[in-house]
């Protein structure tokens, strides 16, 4: 899913320079790749551990991880490219779908919560080190706030978006273009690229975060699907906010990935706040591969069992229902979970859960990248992976209600809302795979979704 933004100016960074004063001087010359988190080397039969599920995948190559990286703010420049931009259209959107799904699991058993394993929320200025640029609120205004939830979400898509660039350059060998755009209505947001690559023909990670009014059809829209919101003079504060991702590679063994997680906050005239959350992870895969999608799973579903005893089953099923290519009658890939207006049981709580999945983009999938890095592939295997990538398009411009009210509203970043389309695809007429072939094990698979745990 991606997110619609509104843009005053693009800021194109060219140089190796902090973006903020209070973060000059934190340069990355020099720094060792053991000492980016996380770190993935090509020796050979080594363990590949999570922090967030404590699985253990085996791969072909190595896996180590930093205690406490440190990373320049400065980056390079980009040429826009978007999927996460366009989480400002997700959020407005996003609140339109199954809300019944969300009050079944609401009413599941709760199970305790594990003891986390993560640092605590520690000072803003140290963590803004790690990141890809400064964050999109200033530095002092994020300290002044630290506590509040707009603040604690920009840090954790911030953490995210750094953490997957920095495994993504180790595998590939190449670096993210920075870009650093403004909203003029308000905001702004943080687009990382890397394109033509050694492993990605295109990886995209997004940040924005938002602010303003709502526009009177946003606010119909959810009013019409059940929410009573009660402006202040015709006005209603909102604050939107996002990281969202899609990874294209190069080699067709390799999956795409896609991941998006947000949250939204709406001030209404008494001064009370309505909040969400949603987002998910998803795989789409070119070939069946069993081991593949049981680690992408289960690492998903250790996630969600720490918050929900129910979550990972229903949002799993919400997941194949969202991304299905109904022309087509097959889903977009092999799932993974998907959620829309988590506002239970508590704040805290539902961050939390947001926080643990958000924490799983690398682990869930930078295991199966190395794992199939040095694949060989036949001319024929890349054109079905560029046939499946024209379904992967479809569904983006068909079906994605974050692309299509992107599209259909006045002003919208195009790139940004078009930055998780592929660089290549193709379209065959009637093309049907062959009986008993490779792929259409996998038209299969997509025609009729399967339980992989």
């Amino acid at each position: 899913m991606t997110i619609v933004v509104f843009v005053k100016n693009t800021a194109q960074i060219t140089s190796r320079r902090c973006f903020s004063s209070r973060l000059h001087g934190l340069s990355r010359t020099g720094e060792s790749l053991s000492s980016r988190s996380p770190h993935i080397s090509s020796s050979a039969s080594a363990t590949w551990s999570s922090r967030t599920t404590g699985l253990r995948f085996m791969s072909q190559g190595t896996a180590s991880r930093s205690s406490a990286g440190r990373r320049s703010c400065s980056r390079g420049a980009l040429a826009l490219s978007g999927a996460a931009a366009v989480t400002a259209a997700a959020a407005f959107t996003g609140f339109l779908a199954n809300i019944n799904h969300l009050q079944r699991a609401e009413m599941a058993t709760l199970v305790p919560r594990a003891v986390e394993e993560d640092q605590e929320e520690g000072d803003i200025l140290a963590r803004c080190r790690g990141f890809m640029s400064p964050p999109v609120t200033d530095v002092d205004v994020l300290q002044q706030r630290k506590g509040e939830m707009c603040t604690r979400m920009e840090m954790l898509i911030m953490e995210t978006q750094a953490e997957f660039c920095k495994a993504l350059e180790a595998v590939d060998g190449g670096t993210f273009k920075v870009d650093r755009w403004e909203r003029k209505e308000g905001g702004g947001g943080i687009s990382c690229v890397m394109q033509d690559g050694k492993v990605f023909e295109k990886a995209g990670v997004n940040v924005s975060v938002v602010f303003g009014n709502l526009t009177e059809e946003a606010a119909k829209q959810m009013r019409s699907r059940g929410k009573v919101l009660k402006g202040k003079d015709g006005k209603l504060p909102f604050c939107a906010m996002g990281v969202s991702s899609v990874i294209h590679p190069k080699n067709p063994h390799i999956p795409t990935v896609h991941f998006n997680y947000r949250y939204f906050e709406i001030e209404e005239e008494d001064g009370s706040k309505q909040w969400w959350f949603g987002g998910g992870t998803d795989l789409t895969p070119i070939y069946v591969n069993k081991e593949d999608a049981f680690h992408f799973h289960n690492t998903l579903k250790e996630a969600c069992d720490k918050h929900h005893s129910q979550y990972y089953a229903d949002f799993k099923k919400w997941c194949d229902r969202y991304f299905y290519v109904r022309h087509r009658g097959e889903t977009r890939g092999i799932g993974g979970i998907f959620f829309d207006d988590l506002d239970g049981p508590s704040q805290e709580e539902a961050f939390g859960f947001v926080k643990s999945c958000a924490r799983t983009v690398v682990p869930c999938y930078l295991p199966i990248v190395h794992k199939h890095l040095r694949d060989p592939f036949t001319a024929e295997e890349k054109d079905w992976q560029q046939v499946r990538r024209g379904r992967y398009v479809e569904f983006n411009l068909v079906y994605d209600r974050g692309v299509k009210f992107g599209l259909a509203t006045p002003g919208s970043r195009i790139e940004s809302i078009l930055m998780s389309l592929p660089l290549t695809a193709r379209w065959e007429y009637m093309h049907e795979p062959a009986l008993g072939t490779r792929e259409a094990e996998m038209l299969e698979v997509l025609r009729n979704p399967k339980e992989w745990l």
